[in-house]
């Protein structure tokens, strides 16, 4: 957002800061404290600013992620306006001045008021770029006031295009190295921030307002946001929508699936936030969770991968010296590795603990300290595809040991170097994904549920991957639950889970619990049928287990009916009825459900354990 406060290194000295960084020699001042007194310079001088704090509000928790720190001049006059405010720092020469100011106030402020969760922080490109400010000020600053730069995100705003990208990329990797996360405003605004969000892969992006005011009753919009989330989703950025004005407004949003949103209708700026949404917008966001779970019409995000856990790590070269990886590890705390990378192929890591233990040694320095930096590297990493699954990096990392472990992995893009990730950053994605199943999951069997069963068929519909459709479901259940109890009757339907969860190729096919004794298998596999078949066998073998003797004898039991009639039930039996599903046959989950519920409805018609074959179906063999 434009009327934003641009940062810089905090550097404008005052007798009121108590954290003033006027001797820190980051930026030479004089020329401010030698020009003639202006309503700037009086601002300039006496830090005549507030920072303000409007709430971006997590759409799926309805919880506030963070805060985006805002800047307004001397109330009631012409430099209110942070517009009006930044062009006369512009027109008299300081704008580098204005902005470190601006940076200044907004982290104080924001210290303290206490304020919970991260803070977007608007940096310009020009400012970002100023030879001045890779000297780690920042960092020391921010941990003066109590503030982890793993709170804050440097929020990239473009007033005029941004022509050295190379700069411009170097600048936030150095930032993004010490902990800081990334984001860049007003896309489909500014001039380069589709080419920056290309190369620099941010952790946020925000849609400029135009394209989310009026969202509601423009398609184009619509249309537009939806590509954007689309992308977003295949790079790991989590998308922001600016502007939100509207109670319509806040519903597209969140129905298209973006993750955030700030505007008015969320919550106005303020020098004293609120630390919880509105009511009102509350009760939306619950409404909107209620509609789309009834709707069950959401898509299948991408797989995720390796590439979604990679932190970039600028890597040295094997020649670097010991002294430059040392004061690497000294000027960043939390930089915990290094990679070691030969064009472009990574060769080692450098573990801090290890490295800094070696260093520290009597006379190591000395004798070190010019050398190359390859001596002291692990030279067996360990390496990760970015296609890799997560669930399988999880495997491969169990095996590692414990000094591989504990260093993180490199992940590379066909053997070269993309970047850094921890074992933590892995168990916490997989916790995340636990969760994220646990939400859907059938309680009884812990098998996905509804939702997932509907994103994993509309996603094969819209890859045009055929599959087969088999609708499960227990025959005479109910007399069974009748007579053996609720209990017994659960045992039956976490049984028929295991067997037809045996019966699925783990790696092609895909089983969900729809709800009671019904249940839903999307087969890929090639001998699908013989699997069925299979489940058929093991179902009629195990279930005999759950039947007394003497009911096994009699073939059946006497139980009452719905109207209170004695009458002979035969035992529980297994149905299935199949559907093979062609590329463009079927245009949504309901119309495949709609054809697997008329094909099990066959298979029920046949006594006993039964498999019917949609025989329109194409690939049944």
């Amino acid at each position: 957002m434009h009327a934003t406060a641009q940062s810089a290194e905090p550097n404008i000295p005052s007798s009121n800061s108590t954290l003033s960084l006027a001797s820190s020699g980051i930026v030479n001042i004089t020329n401010i404290t030698g020009m003639e007194p202006t309503p700037l310079i009086e601002i300039l001088h006496q830090r005549k600013l507030t920072a303000l704090f409007q709430p971006i509000l997590d759409l799926s928790s309805g919880e506030f992620l963070g805060y985006e720190g805002l800047i307004r001049g001397p109330a009631n006059s012409p430099m209110h306006s942070p517009a009006n405010l930044f062009s006369a720092a512009s027109e008299q020469g300081l704008s580098l001045e204005m902005e470190m100011l601006c940076r200044q106030v907004v982290l104080e402020t924001f210290s303290r008021l206490n304020l919970p969760g991260n803070l977007f922080l608007n940096v310009s490109p020009e400012t970002l770029t100023h030879p001045s400010f890779k000297n780690g000020q920042t960092l020391e600053y921010l941990t003066q006031l109590g503030i982890s730069p793993e709170r804050v995100i440097i929020e990239i705003t473009e007033n005029q295009p941004t022509y050295d990208f190379v700069a411009m990329r170097s600048a936030l990797l150095h930032y993004r190295s010490m902990g800081f996360k990334i984001a860049i405003d007003d896309l489909g605004e500014g001039f380069s921030s589709l080419r920056l969000w290309s190369e620099l892969r941010p952790e946020f992006i925000k849609i400029d307002m135009h394209f989310v005011q009026g969202v509601d009753t423009d398609p184009i919009k619509r249309q537009f946001l939806k590509s954007i989330q689309q992308i977003a989703l295949s790079c790991g950025t989590n998308v922001i929508a600016e502007g939100v004005e509207t109670e319509a407004e806040l519903k597209v949003v969140k129905d298209i699936g973006i993750a955030l949103g700030q505007g008015y209708f969320i919550a106005r700026p303020s020098p004293t936030p609120s630390l919880l949404a509105s009511t009102e917008t509350s009760r939306i966001i619950k409404l909107a969770d209620v509609a789309t779970s009834l709707r069950l019409e959401s898509t299948t995000p991408a797989k995720k991968t390796a590439q979604q856990l990679i932190t970039y790590i600028p890597p040295s070269l094997p020649s670097t010296e010991n002294d430059a990886i040392f004061d690497r590890f000294c000027e960043s705390t939390s930089l915990r590795v290094i990679p070691i990378v030969a064009n472009g192929i990574p060769v080692g890591l450098i573990n801090r603990s290890h490295f800094m233990d070696m260093i520290s040694r009597p006379f190591q320095r000395e004798l070190h300290g010019r050398k190359p930096c390859e001596h002291f590297m692990h030279a067996s990493p360990l390496l990760v595809d970015k296609s890799m699954p997560i669930e399988e990096l999880s495997e491969f990392l169990a095996q590692a040991d414990e000094d591989q472990f504990g260093s993180g992995f490199i992940v590379t893009d066909q053997g070269r170097y993309l970047g850094m990730s921890s074992c933590q950053n892995l168990l916490r994605e997989l916790t995340q994904m636990q969760i994220a199943a646990a939400r859907y999951a059938n309680p009884l069997t812990l098998l996905p549920g509804n939702v997932p069963i509907n994103q994993q068929i509309d996603h094969l519909l819209q890859t045009l991957t055929p599959f087969v459709a088999c609708y499960c479901d227990l025959d005479h259940f109910k007399p069974y639950n009748d007579v053996y109890g609720f209990h017994k009757g659960d045992e039956m339907i976490q049984l028929t889970g295991r067997v037809l969860n045996w019966a699925c190729d783990p790696k092609l096919d895909f089983i969900g619990h729809i709800g009671g004794d019904d249940f839903i298998l999307l087969m890929r596999s090639k001998d699908w049928k013989s699997r069925c078949e299979q489940a058929l066998r093991s179902f009629e073998q195990a279930a005999s287990l759950l039947f007394t003797p003497e009911h096994i004898m009699a073939g059946g039991y006497q139980s009452e009916d719905r109207n209170d009639k004695v009458i002979f039930h035969s035992m529980t039996s297994l149905s299935i009825g199949a559907v093979a599903v062609a590329p463009g046959q079927y245009l949504s989950h309901n119309e495949v459900s709609a054809a697997a519920t008329q094909a099990k409805k066959m298979a029920k018609r046949t006594k006993g354990n039964s498999l019917f074959i949609e025989p329109r179906s194409s690939s049944t063999k």
